[in-house]
């Protein structure tokens, strides 16, 4: 879910130099039982004892839904080696803490196990309100997502930049799947958290706008319509940010391991200097029908990179790692104007030879059992 709305500093983020822009992520993790890898409600307990609030680092910490989750955010950053060491910060505090209070700090995509009853949420006006519109929705949010923002330089280029990053949406899922297990069991997804997150109101990949105005009109439509109560509750998978100057992508699971978070805030920041590059330039945007890429984007919830994914611009099926092997030819001579092909190319290389987080989860949970998948994604989620 988002944090609570509020007056935030625009000018933080800034398209940048050049071909440069500004970058930050934001990471949902959840807390978990040791041995019995339930989810635990002690948020507050964690963010005391890290010395963390969000009353007080309200720029790295915010508000979740769940007592059992917490949420971080880097600083602006201009550099992926500032991404990097900001997300292993944070999460060694976190997880720090988290076991000083008697649990575990885990980045997965969904609750590989829960109980029966609805789950803690936290004490706070939006998220009681929250909680009464949606309902059953809300007891089945235990789902983490990695959330990446780059800055644009106007709100008619972010546009722009989401017009064409919409093909490449599910590539970015399949990539980041890392939701496998739910309530104990194997959902036969890669990422269950895509199927989960898309039945929430305004989700899923964005439709095509014909502009900035047509986009301000129709979130204007949704307020006035009381289908939202703030533009945080627009959940599409794409988005301007409601606080920041940013385009902001939200099709990824939070990531097992923090560098392979950086290698794909790396990818989202050279897609998008790519699309507008190609915008400038009077490219056409690939043109893609909304089936194309409803159905494109189930299946790499569904495979991940374990089969085909469907090529952003013909939307025919390829085979995953020929199609993302592509894409990095493709973004090679942005990564090295960025100065990123050393935190990106090879991470990518490594994620198609070991497998993405649900495959490694899946594996790890046949070969060790249920006390040792719990045991390996809190020290990934924690590692340096």
């Amino acid at each position: 879910m988002d944090a609570e709305a509020g007056t935030a500093d625009r000018d933080r983020y800034d398209p940048g130099a050049g071909d440069r822009p500004t970058v930050g992520v934001e990471e949902e993790y959840l807390l978990l039982d040791p041995d019995s890898g339930l989810p635990l409600p002690r948020v507050e307990a964690v963010r005391t004892i890290a010395g963390l609030h969000p009353a007080v680092h309200h720029d790295e910490l915010q508000n979740e839904l769940l007592q059992a989750q917490v949420e971080v955010a880097t600083p602006v950053c201009r550099d992926l080696d500032e991404v990097g060491g900001h997300l292993l910060r944070l999460r060694h505090a976190l997880a720090t803490a988290a076991e000083t209070a008697g649990c575990r700090l885990a980045a997965c995509g969904t609750a590989p196990y829960a109980p029966p009853g609805p789950p803690e949420i936290v004490d706070n006006p939006r998220y009681h309100s929250i909680r009464q519109v949606v309902s059953q929705l809300a007891d089945e949010a235990m789902i983490n997502g990695m959330h990446v923002h780059v800055a644009v330089p106007d709100p008619q280029t972010g546009v722009e930049v989401l017009n064409r990053l919409r093909p490449w949406l599910p590539v970015l899922t399949a990539l980041s799947a890392n939701s496998p297990l739910w309530h104990g069991a194997d959902t036969g997804y890669a990422s269950w958290r895509t199927v989960v997150f898309g039945r929430w109101p305004i989700s899923g990949i964005p439709p095509y706008f014909a502009g900035a105005e047509d986009y301000e009109r129709r979130l204007d439509h949704l307020l006035a319509a009381e289908l939202i109560r703030d533009r945080g509750q627009v959940y599409w998978q794409a988005r301007l940010s409601a606080k920041f100057p940013t385009v902001e992508l939200r099709a990824m699971d939070v990531q097992l391991r923090a560098d392979e978070a950086v290698m794909l805030a790396g990818l989202v920041r050279a897609l998008v200097v790519l699309v507008e590059q190609e915008a400038a330039e009077g490219r056409p945007a690939d043109v893609r029908t909304p089936e194309s890429l409803e159905g494109a984007g189930w299946h790499a919830a569904r495979y991940g990179i374990g089969g085909s994914l469907h090529d952003p611009g013909t939307g025919m099926s390829r085979p995953a790692a020929e199609l993302v092997q592509g894409m990095l030819t493709r973004l090679a001579p942005v990564l090295e104007t960025l100065g990123d092909t050393r935190a990106v190319s090879p991470l990518v290389r490594r994620l198609l030879a070991e497998g993405n987080g649900a495959e490694r989860q899946r594996r790890h949970l046949a070969e060790h059992g249920r006390s040792g998948l719990i045991a390996m994604i809190a020290a990934q989620s924690a590692a340096s």
